[in-house]
């Protein structure tokens, strides 16, 4: 007691000073708008915004996607990272219980006389058999929270990590049917520009046939040629592009090794699906890398408490039970005869005790308040970043349904284009045909109207892309509704 009544004064000057340095931290307000500048559109359940590809009603589509979150390699290393997460959550959580290590020791020891002879009253050599077992017991009592307060961090850190894995199990779906819909555009494409190829050079072969029979002029037939061979480029170029695509969503489904003719694909470019009615707020409990933002701003709050607190001294208890045993040689007394004679004496104990330590970072107190004034530092930092993840989150949001719409309007002027064109296509086959019209007005017709269907193609694809890009935007890709009722 008087060893405590001597600490009292410091306890009391750590408790005093640290007293006014533990604030209550808060996650800072990030308002968002009200609605976002695109008009509304249909509302999508959660669990259909999950798995935002089920939408598209493309069954080679579906089986790509099962397929990446199965063996691809990226769904895998988050599988394992999960794991990890949490086996280093457990730990963290496990030093905040009570410590303790249970013991147990034997010795043999056999001792032989090879010297002086013994006698009964002190006898020499003989075995000494030691045999103990003891459990040591380290408890903190937390009086002050630290203990506490640690456990949340842990928890804070594991939803920090598993909001950044579920982000790339939404980027994962999001990159297959990127790459998906691009490989799709570009076997339309190459498709168009064969057809390309193909008029270029009989346009080229009839202004040649023109300029040797003198009806025309030999630079005509070279301009075409020029064009015969931009075409030919083109093709060579969206041959590569297909290729590169190929292969990419092979990797990401986890077949590297197989050759790109191995993909099978239909090669068509659907309409994309009505533009999502979204709500702004939606983004702060859906978009994993808000939740990400937030419980990192969680995790270095509490390390900011933790660096307060740990100012405050600690109490630690410290109980300990064991058992002995030792046979040694020793010496008996036998009344009857009244003589000494040796023989093995063997002792058991039982025993516990218990004491109590309390330890005062007297010394420690200025590093230590540096040490969380820098923390208070690092929190604000995050306070910062999560308030600007919330404004990109809604800006990416807010743009990709602007684009989306968008490109939705492009696509039905170009379909209303690519009917006319084609319209016009078929009365110059017509006029062709009744020895009205030549070829080259026959191929100009064609031309017109695949370069229309081109552009209609390609923006098909891109609306496809842009609405995996708003899908994504919004949150969608990861196990929300799973994962929302398991917290």
């Amino acid at each position: 007691m008087d060893g405590l009544r001597h600490l009292a004064p410091m306890i009391a000057l750590a408790v005093i000073s640290g007293a006014p340095a533990v604030a209550a931290n808060r996650i800072p307000d990030s308002p968002l708008p009200a609605a976002y500048a695109a008009p509304a559109g249909t509302p999508l359940a959660p669990a259909q915004l999950d798995r935002w590809w089920l939408l598209f009603n493309d069954p080679a589509l579906n089986a790509l996607e099962d397929e990446a979150f199965r063996t691809g390699p990226d769904a895998l290393t988050a599988a394992a990272r999960v794991l990890e997460a949490k086996a280093t959550r457990d730990s963290q959580i496990a030093q905040t219980l009570p410590t303790g290590n249970l013991a147990g020791n034997v010795s043999d020891e056999r001792a032989h006389n090879i010297g002086a002879g013994s006698n009964s009253l002190f006898p020499i050599g003989g075995e000494i058999l030691s045999e103990t077992a003891s459990l040591k017991v380290s408890w903190e009592l937390d009086l002050f929270g630290r203990l506490g307060e640690a456990r949340k961090v842990a928890k804070a850190t594991l939803a920090t990590t598993r909001f950044n894995i579920e982000g790339s199990w939404a980027s994962l779906a999001a990159s297959v049917a990127d790459n998906y819909f691009l490989a799709n555009g570009l076997i339309i494409q190459i498709d168009d520009a064969r057809e390309t190829v193909r008029i270029e050079s009989n346009l080229q072969r009839v202004a040649q046939e023109k300029a040797d029979l003198g009806l025309g002029a030999a630079a005509d037939a070279d301009r075409i040629a020029g064009d015969v061979a931009k075409a030919n480029a083109q093709l060579e170029d969206l041959q590569s592009q297909l290729h590169a695509a190929r292969r990419q969503i092979l990797i990401l489904i986890g077949r590297n090794g197989a050759a790109t003719d191995s993909l099978k694909l239909p090669g068509l470019a659907a309409e994309a699906p009505p533009t999502p009615a979204a709500i702004p707020a939606d983004l702060l409990a859906r978009r994993p890398d808000v939740r990400e933002a937030e419980s990192r701003l969680l995790a270095e709050v509490g390390t900011a408490r933790l660096r307060h607190l740990a100012i405050f001294p600690t109490i630690t208890i410290l109980p300990q039970i064991g058992l002995s045993r030792n046979v040694q040689p020793s010496v008996s007394y036998n009344a009857a005869t009244n003589t000494l004679m040796p023989f093995q004496q063997a002792t058991s104990l039982g025993y516990w005790t218990w004491g109590g330590g309390v330890t005062v970072p007297f010394f420690d107190i200025p590093r230590l308040l540096f040490d969380a004034k820098a923390e208070d530092a690092r929190s604000r930092q995050a306070a910062v970043a999560y308030g600007k993840t919330v404004q990109t989150a809604f800006g990416e949001a807010e743009n990709a349904l602007v684009n989306l719409e968008a490109g939705r309007r492009a696509a039905a002027i170009l379909t209303d284009g690519e009917a006319r064109a084609h319209r016009a296509y078929d009365a110059a086959q017509t006029r062709y045909s009744m020895g009205l019209d030549d070829l080259t007005s026959a191929l100009s017709a064609e031309q017109a109207w695949r370069a229309t269907r081109t552009a209609l193609t390609s923006e098909r694809v891109q609306a496809l892309r842009r609405a995996v890009t708003t899908y994504k935007a919004l949150g969608g890709g990861w196990a929300y509704a799973t994962l929302a009722k398991a917290r």
